[in-house]
C-alpha cells in the first residue's frame, strides 16, 4: 500500500516537473522578440509607396519633424484620431512638421475609401510586407513615433490620441 502511494506521489511530482520544463521551453521558444525602436535612437529609415505609387523615404524628411503614425482602417482608435491628425496637419505642415501615416498592409481600395471618408491630405504609405512595422516593433495599433528634424526618435506613443495631444506632440517636433 505504501509502495503504491509513494509511486503515485513520485509520478505526480515527475509529471508536474516535466510539464514545467516543457512550458518553460515553449515560452522561451515562442516569446515575442520584437524590439521597439528606442527613444533617443536614430529612427529606422524606410522606403514605402503611397497610393499613387510615389516613394516616400523617411530620411528625405530630414530637417522636418515627423509624426509617424501606424494605423489600420479597421482600428477604432485610428478612426477617432485621424480627423484630429488632419486638423493639426493643416496647422503644422507649413511650420516644418510632416505626418506620414503607415497603413498596416491593407488593400488600396480600403485605404482610399478611408482617406476620402476622412478627407486626409497627409501622405499615406502602405507597409505591404510588414517590414517597417517589424523594424519599429509595432503592435498593437495605433502607434505613433515622434521624430525630430535630425532623425532621432523623440517619443513613442502606444495609445489613441486626442487633438490636444497631437497638437502638443507637433509642437515638440517642430523645427
Amino acid at each position: 500500500m505504501k509502495k503504491k502511494r509513494r509511486l503515485a506521489l513520485r509520478t505526480i511530482i515527475l509529471t508536474v516537473l516535466l510539464a514545467a520544463i516543457f512550458y518553460t521551453l515553449y515560452a522561451n521558444l515562442t516569446k515575442d522578440t520584437r524590439k521597439t525602436a528606442a527613444v533617443g535612437e536614430e529612427a529606422p529609415d524606410f522606403v514605402l509607396k503611397d497610393l499613387e505609387g510615389n516613394e516616400h523615404r523617411l530620411s528625405d524628411y530630414r530637417g522636418k519633424g515627423v509624426f509617424l503614425n501606424f494605423w489600420g482602417t479597421w482600428c477604432k482608435p485610428c478612426k477617432t484620431e485621424m480627423p484630429y491628425m488632419e486638423n493639426q496637419y493643416q496647422q503644422y505642415k507649413n511650420q516644418g512638421v510632416e505626418i506620414i501615416a503607415v497603413n498596416a498592409g491593407e488593400t488600396n481600395l480600403a485605404i482610399e475609401t478611408f482617406a476620402k471618408q476622412y478627407q486626409l491630405s497627409f501622405p499615406i504609405v502602405v507597409d505591404d510586407t510588414g517590414e517597417v512595422q517589424k523594424a519599429y516593433g509595432i503592435y498593437p495599433l495605433p502607434a505613433t513615433f515622434l521624430i525630430s528634424p535630425d532623425g532621432k526618435i523623440v517619443d513613442y506613443i502606444e495609445q489613441s490620441l486626442t487633438e490636444d495631444m497631437i497638437k502638443n506632440y507637433m509642437e515638440r517636433i517642430k523645427p
